[in-house]
């Protein structure tokens, strides 16, 4: 039986290796997932932070070797979550080019069905230094549920009143995480808490029980607690998990700006 890192009256954070960890959890037992994975973006290359030229290098946990390596490591952690998604759960997964052609391939082959394609626009992205190409300035986050007969949760009519009484379309904008946001400490692909707050509100209810098999700082985690909602996280990074434990345990005197 794996042991808790860190656990209060609705949060569990576990340190370790997802692909080991998932195995041990029991099946049908979680409504919603939420996966920010290895975006597989770390190649030696340049970006710019704070105006200044910084390496795009992540660490190893963003690097792989080959195509098959990517999208091996993509369909196992995919079908893991599958076995312990409810029947009529549903999954939501972000990336970039760099890896979220290879993800929608594993969720089609472990037969979910892809329901939308959310296009999550930067206003403040950073540049592209070398000028050779447009500037990066959005990410993908695939909605699926198990099956094309799953019969989901759409909290049509919240998402509707989000969205100024007009139904809301796939295409989200706002900006980067700011850094009231990161008191605590940084993480490299941490998201800000208003697009996991459209996520849960879209796509839970009160008391639901949330996975994020990738949970880096533990953004999943604190907006969970803000609305209500139950919450596993697994990293396999220590620093990254005692980043998270702080954030929950203090989640309430973090006065962000709040969409609900």
């Amino acid at each position: 039986m794996i042991k808790e890192f860190f656990k209060d009256e609705n949060s569990k954070l576990y340190l370790g290796d997802s692909l080991v960890l998932l195995k041990d959890f029991s099946a049908e037992s979680v409504d919603v997932i939420f996966a920010d994975p290895p975006y597989f973006l770390s190649n030696d290359g340049m970006t710019c932070k704070s105006g200044k030229r910084a390496s795009v290098n992540k660490g190893k946990w963003d690097k792989v070797a080959t195509l098959k390596e990517k999208h091996d490591f993509n369909l196992e952690w995919i079908n893991l979550c599958k076995n312990i998604l409810k029947p009529d759960g549903t999954i939501w997964v972000s990336g970039t080019l760099h890896n979220i052609y290879s993800v929608g391939m594993a969720l089609e082959q472990a037969g979910f069905k892809i329901m939308n394609n959310i296009t999550w626009q930067k206003t403040n992205p950073p540049p592209n230094l070398s000028c050779k190409y447009f500037t990066h300035s959005t990410e993908t986050i695939l909605w699926a549920k198990k099956n094309s007969s799953a019969k989901h949760f759409f909290n049509y009519e919240r998402m509707k009143e989000l969205n100024g009484g007009k139904q809301m379309k796939d295409v989200w904008t706002g900006a980067l995480t700011p850094q009231r946001e990161k008191i605590f400490g940084k993480h490299p692909t941490q998201k800000p808490l208003y697009l996991l707050e459209k996520i849960l509100l879209a796509s839970t209810r009160e008391n639901d029980l949330v996975l994020d098999p990738f949970c880096g700082s533990g953004t999943t985690g604190v907006e969970c607690k803000l609305l209500g909602r139950k919450f596993i996280g697994i990293d396999n990074d220590r620093d990254f998990i005692l980043l998270a434990k702080e954030r929950l345990i203090r989640a309430d005197e973090q006065n962000f700006r709040r969409m609900a």
